[in-house]
């Protein structure tokens, strides 16, 4: 297929993003010649004049930190999903407008699912910012409708409470975690007795969990990738649990997007072959 088609991950910072390695390996494996997929430092103040600067040869974007929340405002349309959720990670760009989408949702559920989750009935999720929210979603498709929500300060769970009601989500949100107040023995017998443990945190937040006697049984997903394994994955793996990471998230997300993108089919393997060798370039 050839015409000129561009797409992009915003963001600030933006310096490291894999996005672009995923998107271009797709681009080749589906024979798209005239593709490309690049970088740009945007943030939440920059965003409106960039994507109004944006001409028809454009078919997306994708956003990262900052600018979750705010894509909303810019879109025309915002999907069921994105609205639900309060956030978008990607923008769609069709002659008839500008479509705010989520697949963050996706990218936790498959991520889950190739971990061998098919249903979820005990769930636990660390955090409350926007891929907590994202998080409550994908459980519930999973078949969950009220996970426990363990975070630092429950009076800071207002967007993703607010989230969990237009989900149709009932979560037992617990101020668990570290800091005053915080109920370890009470958080660690949550998470050993969970079907699947979600962390949403900041790199090395959850470290304090990775010595846990963990059940086999849990499935672990820790959606940071850098530095991987974190001590919360490789405390669970070395018990026997079944763990993803942030990449495998990350994979899935992209492949979804350049679903929403090009209308084509993500080509997973060839998109996770390129990960894999982006990442241990960089190890």
């Amino acid at each position: 297929m050839t015409g000129e088609r561009r797409a992009a991950v915003l963001g600030s910072p933006i310096r490291h993003s894999l996005s672009p390695v995923l998107h271009r390996a797709a681009y080749e494996a589906l024979g798209l010649a005239g593709w490309s997929y690049t970088a740009h430092e945007v943030d939440e103040a920059g965003l409106p004049a960039f994507v109004d600067g944006l001409d028809g040869t454009w078919a997306g974007l994708s956003l990262t930190m900052p600018l979750k929340r705010v894509a909303l405002e810019v879109a025309d349309r915002v999907s069921p999903l994105a609205a639900a959720t309060g956030a978008a990670n990607t923008l769609v760009l069709r002659p008839e407008g500008r479509l705010a989408d989520n697949t963050d949702v996706a990218g936790i559920v498959r991520a889950l699912q190739a971990a061998g989750v098919s249903a979820v009935e005990r769930a636990v999720v660390l955090g409350a910012g926007g891929t907590a929210q994202a998080a409550l979603a994908a459980l519930h498709e999973l078949g969950t409708k009220d996970p426990v929500v363990l975070v630092r300060d429950a009076g800071r769970a207002g967007e993703l409470t607010a989230a969990a009601e237009r989900l149709e989500v009932q979560p037992e949100v617990r101020a668990l975690l570290g800091g005053a107040g915080a109920d370890l023995a009470a958080a660690s017998g949550l998470l050993t007795e969970a079907d699947v443990v979600v962390s949403t945190l900041p790199a090395g937040a959850a470290d304090e969990f990775g010595g846990l006697r963990w059940n086999p049984a849990t499935v672990v997903l820790d959606v940071i990738y850098a530095p991987w394994p974190t001590a919360l994955g490789a405390g669970a793996a070395s018990a026997g649990c079944r763990v993803a990471s942030g990449l495998d998230m990350l994979l899935h997300q992209a492949v979804a997007q350049v679903e929403l993108m090009t209308g084509r089919p993500g080509p997973v393997e060839a998109m996770r072959t390129a990960l894999d060798e982006a990442v241990l370039a960089r190890s």
